[in-house]
């Protein structure tokens, strides 16, 4: 069966950069490709920016869903994606990640003809009150091609019963976009003079998940840490602050520590070149785990359970949850060793194996 026409949904910011490769791919091999954006990130600054700053096309359709309660959304996104699926007849849906934009692509093309593809499957926090954790597990049982970027996220899906001719162990795509993006945030971007920092001279922190900052003594908690942290290494730590974490800031009536300066969030090749010059990276975010691992930066991670323990595994990041005590101790260990680890993501060609394999491998799809 010959592939003439995909479709790529997404709707946030993470998704943007790490389907950024695989969109390209498709342009390089002059594949009709049509980019749905479900609009989950909803402030321009969030993901806009990215399509302008990566010199990606326009999206093809955007369903502008903003935000609402997780089934709300959710099921606009699927009524919108199925009504796109069913006029533009792709043979294969991509979706990236485990956001409510993942689960609703998963579930209109498992409804219909169309083959649906799992970048960066197999991903497991084994933490099920996790929201992303049921978005990443359903949609792995519901796809035809699940592109594990390890052989251990390979080995859960195996574990889960998925069989191996659906699971294709291609690296991340995290790898194919900071090899692409690395040099250009250094020509292109003046973030350091901006806020006025000297490389390796300060601390970048980023914290957003629900279960920390809607969590009123989580947050004080961590934020205690990162105090500690900043006078321990007597480094400012900068903060580009996600308005959910800001919202609660405010009503949480939690007060910022002085040595914690907050920033807007940052466009990919901006915060891209924060995250390349900081001393240490403090995070709750998977993706930003996963970028620090590929430059080389030591990360600390605010959360008690990682889907990404590879990172652990090589060195390069150490689990710490949000207690202050911890955090500290988890800084002195990250920093008291070389940052020389091996990256576990493959080699920069994952969006290239991604297409190669829909391209020769078609499954076969069973309607119920």
């Amino acid at each position: 069966m010959t592939v003439d026409r995909i479709a790529i949904a997404l709707g946030t910011r993470p998704e943007i950069i790490k389907m950024a490769p695989v969109i390209r791919e498709c342009e390089r091999r002059g594949l009709n490709c049509d980019l749905i954006h479900t609009g989950q990130h909803y402030s321009d600054n969030l993901d806009q920016v990215f399509f302008d700053q990566l010199e990606l096309p326009e999206p093809d359709y955007h369903l502008g869903v903003g935000s609402d309660s997780h089934g709300q959304q959710t099921a606009a996104m699927i009524a919108g994606i199925e009504e796109i699926l069913l006029d533009t007849e792709p043979d294969a849906l991509l979706v990236q990640g485990d956001t409510n934009s993942v689960l609703a692509g998963a579930i209109a093309a498992s409804k219909l003809d169309v083959e649906l593809g799992h970048v960066e499957a197999g991903l497991r926090s084994f933490d099920r009150e996790m929201p992303e954790e049921t978005n990443r597990v359903l949609t792995d049982h519901a796809a035809d091609y699940l592109f594990a970027p390890t052989t251990e996220s390979e080995q859960y899906l195996l574990d889960e019963g998925i069989d191996e001719d659906f699971i294709h162990v291609v690296g991340n795509t995290v790898v194919d976009a900071v090899h692409q993006n690395r040099s250009l945030a250094v020509e292109k971007s003046d973030v350091l003079d901006t806020f006025g920092l000297e490389s390796r001279e300060y601390v970048l922190l980023t914290a957003h998940r629900a279960e920390n900052v809607d969590s009123r003594d989580r947050f004080q908690g961590l934020l205690a840490g990162v105090e500690e942290t900043s006078h321990l290494l007597d480094a400012e730590v900068v903060y580009p602050i996600h308005p959910r974490a800001e919202n609660k800031l405010d009503e949480f009536d939690i007060p910022v520590p002085e040595s914690v300066r907050l920033v807007e969030p940052q466009d990919y090749l901006d915060f891209l070149k924060l995250q390349d010059n900081a001393q240490l990276i403090l995070t709750d975010s998977g993706g930003v785990q996963e970028e620090a691992c590929v430059l080389q930066v030591p990360c600390v991670t605010l959360r008690d359970n990682t889907e990404r323990p590879e990172t652990v595994d090589v060195g390069a990041n150490k689990l710490a949850g949000t207690d202050p005590e911890t955090i500290v101790q988890s800084v002195l260990h990250m920093l008291d060793k070389p940052a020389d680890w091996e990256n576990p993501f493959g080699d920069g060609t994952t969006s290239k194996q991604i297409l190669e394999t829909i391209m020769t491998k078609q499954t076969v799809k069973v309607i119920q």
